[in-house]
C-alpha cells in the first residue's frame, strides 16, 4: 500500500517537473532556435549587401510603407478568421486571438509546410479544448489553401491561354507538361473544394465506424459548420489572399520591376500556388521562395536582384517580423497548468 502511494507521489512529482520544464524552457528555446535559423538564412543570401541597399532605398518609397501597413491588415484578417473558428469551443477576444495567430506563426517557421501553426495557436486555448482547436485550425488552413489553389489555377489558365506573352511563366515546361500541371491542379482543387464543403457529412460518416469514435469525439465540433459559415471563412481567406498578393506587387514596384500590374498579379498567383504545394521547411524557406520567384519572373524581366530583394522583403515583413513577435509572446504564457 505504502509502495503504491510512493509510486503515485513520484509520478506526480515527475509530471510537475515535466510541466515546469515545458513552461519555462520551451519559449526561450524556440526564440533562440528561430533567431539562429533566421540569421543563417539571411546571412547566406547571395548579394546580400546589394539587397540591403535596395531595401534601404525602398524605405523612402510610400509603397514600401503601404506594404508594412498591409502586414497588419493581413494578420488582422487571419486573426478574425481564427476568432470565428475558435468561438465554437471557447470565447476568444480579438487581442488573444491575435497573440495566438502570431504564436502559431513563430512555431510554423521551424516545421515542414507550416504544420507547426496548429501547435503554436493552441497554446492560448484551454488545455481541455486544444485537440478540438487543432481541427478548427485545420479548417482555416484548408480554406486558405483552397483559395490559393483556385487563384493559382486561374492564373495558370490566364498565363497559358490569355496572356499576350504566349504562356510566359509556363514556358519553362514543355507544352504537354504545362497542360498536365494545369489540369492536375484543377482536379486537386475541385476535390479539395468538395472536401471542404462536406466537412459535416464526413464527421457523420466517421461516427458510424466504431473504430473511429475516439477521433470523432475530438472533431465532432466540425459538424457545427454549415455551408454559410464555411463560405464566410472562405471569403475572409480570399480577402487575405488579395492583401498579400497586392503586397508583393507593390514590393516589386518598389524594387523597380517593370512588369504591368495585372500581369504581376497573375504571376504571383502562380508563385503562391508553387509555394503551397512545394515541400519546404520554414527555416530554409527563403532560398526556395527566391528561386521560385525568379523562375516565374525571369521571362518578363532581367532584374534578378530586384526580384530576389522583393522576395526577401516580403518574407521579412509578412513572416519573420510576426514570427519573432510570436516567439516573444510564447515566453510570457504557461503552456501547461501546474496542478
Amino acid at each position: 500500500m505504502f509502495r503504491r502511494q510512493g509510486e503515485k507521489v513520484n509520478k506526480i512529482r515527475l509530471n510537475k517537473s515535466i510541466k515546469i520544464t515545458i513552461n519555462y524552457f520551451f519559449g526561450p528555446l524556440l526564440f533562440l532556435v528561430l533567431s539562429w535559423s533566421l540569421y543563417r538564412q539571411i546571412s547566406n543570401q547571395p548579394d546580400l549587401p546589394q539587397r540591403w541597399a535596395q531595401i534601404s532605398i525602398g524605405w523612402k518609397n510610400w509603397k514600401f510603407w503601404l506594404v508594412i501597413i498591409l502586414m497588419f491588415v493581413n494578420w488582422g484578417i487571419e486573426t478574425k478568421k481564427w476568432q470565428i473558428l475558435v468561438h465554437h469551443v471557447q470565447q476568444f477576444s480579438f487581442i488573444r486571438a491575435f497573440k495566438s495567430v502570431l504564436s502559431g506563426c513563430s512555431v510554423t517557421m521551424l516545421t515542414p509546410n507550416r504544420i507547426g501553426e496548429y501547435g503554436g495557436r493552441i497554446l492560448y486555448v484551454e488545455e481541455e479544448n486544444r485537440i478540438k482547436a487543432i481541427s478548427l485550425s485545420l479548417v482555416g488552413s484548408i480554406s486558405q489553401l483552397l483559395v490559393t489553389m483556385v487563384m493559382g489555377c486561374t492564373g495558370l489558365l490566364y498565363l497559358r491561354y490569355l496572356s499576350h506573352s504566349n504562356g510566359g511563366a509556363l514556358a519553362v515546361l514543355p507544352e504537354f507538361w504545362g497542360d498536365v500541371l494545369i489540369y492536375l491542379s484543377i482536379g486537386i482543387t475541385i476535390m479539395l473544394l468538395l472536401f471542404y464543403l462536406r466537412l459535416g457529412w464526413l464527421v457523420r460518416t466517421m461516427e458510424r465506424l466504431p473504430t473511429l469514435q475516439k477521433i470523432v469525439n475530438h472533431i465532432r465540433v466540425l459538424d457545427q459548420f454549415n455551408n454559410r459559415r464555411l463560405v464566410e471563412i472562405l471569403l475572409l481567406s480570399f480577402i487575405r489572399y488579395l492583401v498579400f498578393v497586392f503586397q508583393y506587387v507593390l514590393m516589386l514596384q518598389v524594387m523597380q520591376i517593370e512588369i504591368a500590374v495585372w500581369l504581376s498579379f497573375w504571376l504571383m498567383t502562380a508563385f503562391y500556388l508553387v509555394m503551397a504545394v512545394a515541400p519546404s521547411i520554414g527555416f530554409i524557406e527563403l532560398p526556395v521562395r527566391v528561386s521560385a520567384s525568379w523562375v516565374i519572373f525571369k521571362l518578363y524581366t532581367s532584374n534578378e536582384l530586384g526580384v530576389g530583394t522583393a522576395s526577401l522583403g516580403i518574407w521579412l515583413i509578412n513572416l519573420v517580423i510576426p514570427a519573432v513577435i510570436g516567439s516573444l509572446l510564447i515566453l510570457s504564457i504557461k503552456i501547461v497548468k501546474e496542478k
